[in-house]
């Protein structure tokens, strides 16, 4: 894959992978909390095989991209991650694309919404909203961190994420590489927000997957299918062995909606 870097609008350098020269439309696939470009590496190498141009963001504090320093709730909000998206379709000149988004890249793609940049929406692990006490997230991971070590807790976050092996392998990697303070701040950030409104009101068509073995997601999607269900661009597709990064654990079934819902739309 070819790297790329920018700096964005508020002074952080951010990077983005690339696969592919094709005239199809352009696929983003983002990733999320504690991961990097590295979880849709393989993804990238396969649709750009189809003739796809592949966009593959690090998202701020993540991978090959920069932490704005100190990490705060405002500097990793999710309209700040949406407006670095934002400016990355700028700087690749993509104007509209298939978005791809897992857990957090999912979200981020929700606020980016009303912009107007997305052909189609697909999301997996991913709720559109989550209503937890702000005394929750960040302090979790910080516990955890003081508990274990990072290390430790990396290896113990990739068993329960995925049960495939070679999944949890690269999960526990990115864990490794990724920040405490970005990761603890972020979930403070994510105790709280409500991006239905903004699923309801798109007009693209938008899929979402709902994956069997990611139940603590799926205990939390009674909003959002209820609000969704109701509209003719939605699509609810199944995959009932993919975790909450499915696209490392459930390869195929992943690739196989994505395709056919790209090719109905």
């Amino acid at each position: 894959m070819r790297a790329h870097t920018f700096t964005s609008s508020d002074g952080v350098q951010l990077a983005y992978d690339e696969a592919g020269h094709g005239r199809a439309t352009p696929i983003v696939l983002c990733h999320g909390l504690a991961a990097t470009g590295e979880q849709f590496a393989a993804d990238a190498a396969f649709f750009a095989g189809l003739g796809h141009r592949v966009l593959v963001p690090h998202l701020r504090g993540h991978g090959r991209s920069a932490t704005p320093e100190p990490p705060t709730e405002t500097s990793l909000s999710i309209a700040r991650l949406a407006a670095d998206l934002a400016e990355m379709l700028d700087d690749a000149g993509a104007d509209r694309v298939h978005w791809v988004g897992n857990s957090l890249g999912g979200i981020v793609a929700l606020e980016m919404l009303p912009a107007r940049r997305f052909r189609t929406l697909a999301t997996f692990g991913t709720t559109y909203a989550i209503r937890l006490p702000r005394i929750g997230g960040h302090r979790v991971i910080a516990a955890g961190h003081r508990l274990l070590g990072g290390n430790a807790l990396a290896a113990l976050a990739a068993r329960t994420t995925s049960r495939d092996p070679a999944a949890q392998r690269l999960i526990e990697k990115m864990l490794r590489e990724v920040r405490p303070e970005v990761t603890a701040t972020l979930a403070g950030v994510l105790t709280q927000y409500d991006l239905i409104a903004a699923g309801e009101a798109a007009d693209i068509p938008v899929l979402l997957l709902r994956c069997g073995e990611d139940r603590l997601v799926n205990a939390g999607l009674g909003d959002t299918l209820r609000a969704m269900q109701r509209k003719p661009n939605f699509r609810l597709v199944d995959v009932p062995r993919g975790g909450h990064v499915a696209n490392l654990d459930a390869t195929d079934a992943v690739r196989a909606a994505l395709l056919a819902f790209w090719s109905d739309s």
